[in-house]
């Protein structure tokens, strides 16, 4: 094989650590991944702040509930602090009280500390101009936006990526993307393991763009995404990916 495929944790190494936290995104830098992908919200005082879903029960609640139950974007950075994101519906106690959920600054700390080159994958869940604005912004102090993939299963923000900051984007599918007007203003194309298994991946391949392809997180998955010309390939344990690849 001659080409480079980057190797991304998603949400960090959450596979084995709670994802979006900052224990999973060290487990991953320790691993030695080239990249790792994270999920951007804005807290009611507008601190960008990391969570896969707006709503914060999944990860901080147990069985379904949560005390603190509701939206990021309702509850000030204090609030959000005083949140447990240890996913106790998937690891039990084992990291009660051990994980906060972090803020985007505090993440670039820990990428300065441990490796300034790192690779980002830059999720944009809150679908607003300003949660762009203030990421790129910080991003750019820490001098690392131009190491980073702007990820949205949304075309507006995509293409305002784009056209404001010529960010390095990734979109998905038309079939999966809110307010889609075109392939125009993608780099790259992000497709999940279960369009690469189907009758969709050669319509979506043929439009020739680099493919970032997740989650592989078994070998014969990795196998099968550098089969269809994977340029990334993101596992939630990436160990599977990095074995194949000769990386471990």
């Amino acid at each position: 094989m001659d080409r480079h495929i980057f190797i991304e944790g998603h949400r960090g190494f959450c596979a084995m650590y709670p994802e979006n936290t900052l224990l999973s995104y060290e487990k991953a830098i320790d691993l030695g991944v080239d990249a790792f992908e994270f999920d951007i919200w804005l807290s009611k005082d507008k601190v960008p702040v990391l969570m896969h879903d707006g709503n914060v029960t999944r990860t901080c609640g147990r069985g379904g509930v949560c005390a603190e139950a509701g939206h990021l974007r309702d509850k000030t950075l204090g609030e959000i602090k005083a949140l447990d994101p240890c996913f106790y519906d998937k690891f039990g106690d084992t990291f009660e009280g051990k994980v906060k959920v972090p803020t985007l600054r505090e993440l670039l700390d820990l990428v300065a500390r441990k490796n300034p080159g790192m690779r980002l994958g830059v999720e944009i869940k809150e679908y607003t101009e300003e949660t762009v604005d203030l990421s790129v912004a910080m991003l750019k102090e820490y001098g690392i936006f131009e190491r980073c993939w702007f990820y949205a299963f949304n075309g507006r923000i995509i293409r305002y990526l784009k056209e404001k900051y010529n960010a390095v984007t990734m979109g998905y599918p038309y079939w999966q993307m809110q307010e889609f007007d075109g392939y125009d203003a993608y780099d790259e194309i992000g497709l999940s393991m279960s369009i690469v298994k189907s009758d969709r991946f050669d319509e979506a391949a043929a439009l020739g763009l680099p493919m970032h392809l997740y989650c592989a997180d078994t070998e014969e998955d990795v196998r099968l995404c550098i089969e269809k010309g994977a340029s990334l390939i993101t596992a939630n344990d990436p160990r599977p990916l990095m074995k194949v690849l000769g990386k471990m």
